[in-house]
């Protein structure tokens, strides 16, 4: 199957998994072009444009749905967008952001399996000043990733069960915007952004489609544990073989 067929049909699965949990699937999208595109910055530029599209309908819909906590979520987000536009300024070898990547999403997803096979965590609260400087160490590597880094946040959320998961799970959407939008402006601001608009109309109509059946799932009384959990078997696998491929040259 042609690149042009496979990977818009691979990417509207992705979005919809990531998409009904609150994340837009941009570790995803960077994990498997670097099969198919051997362009380091188109890479991270189509991910980028993927990621706002994808969580740009679950905002709304969470918005519309009266989920989403401005009071709650400025926090977090104030620090995070300047952040995550320094960690774009980083200047990485391919191999070294791979690598970065893969260990995060490692950890990341043995987070979210921790939540799901362990539940009775006690509630903790975090202040203002905590918020801030969690938004702001996580927006600066989702910089750094190439992603929107709502990943990174949402498991030590739910872990600690801050707040109900839909609440999360609107906070990790509205994150990913504002660190995916601010991750654009770096690139193009260090005239690395670029992209094939054929390619990308189509992965865009692709993760549309996901994007808007996902988010209509997780603003629904739908049980979305076991796409969580899917979800976070996927983040294991992508990051497990990031770390492989770009540290040891082993494919799973």
């Amino acid at each position: 199957m042609e690149i042009e067929i496979l990977l818009p049909i691979l990417f509207f699965f992705i979005a919809l998994f990531y998409s009904s949990v609150g994340f837009g699937g941009g570790s995803s999208y960077l994990a498997i072009m670097s099969i198919f595109l051997t362009d380091f910055y188109e890479i991270r530029s189509i991910a980028l444009l993927l990621n706002i599209t994808v969580v740009t309908i679950g905002t709304l819909m969470y918005v519309r749905h009266r989920v989403f906590d401005w009071k709650l979520f400025w926090p977090f987000l104030l620090p995070s967008v300047p952040l995550a536009y320094l960690g774009t300024q980083m200047r990485l070898s391919e191999q070294t952001f791979f690598l970065i990547l893969g260990g995060l999403l490692v950890l990341s997803s043995a987070s979210m399996l921790i939540k799901f096979i362990k539940l009775n965590f006690q509630p903790r609260e975090f202040g203002t000043w905590k918020r801030m400087g969690l938004g702001g160490a996580i927006g600066f590597f989702a910089g750094l990733s190439g992603i929107g880094g709502g990943i990174y946040l949402s498991p030590i959320l739910n872990m600690a069960n801050w707040k109900d998961a839909r609440k999360i799970a609107s906070l990790a959407s509205v994150f990913i915007l504002f660190n995916s939008l601010s991750g654009l402006l770096g690139l193009l601001s260090a005239n690395t952004f670029t992209f094939d608009g054929q390619l990308t109309i189509r992965l865009t109509i692709g993760v549309l489609i996901g994007g808007v059946i996902g988010s209509y799932l997780s603003n629904r009384t739908f049980n979305t544990r076991l796409i969580g959990l899917l979800t976070a078997i996927l983040v294991l696998y992508v990051g497990l073989r990031l770390l492989m491929l770009h540290g040891y040259g082993i494919k799973i």
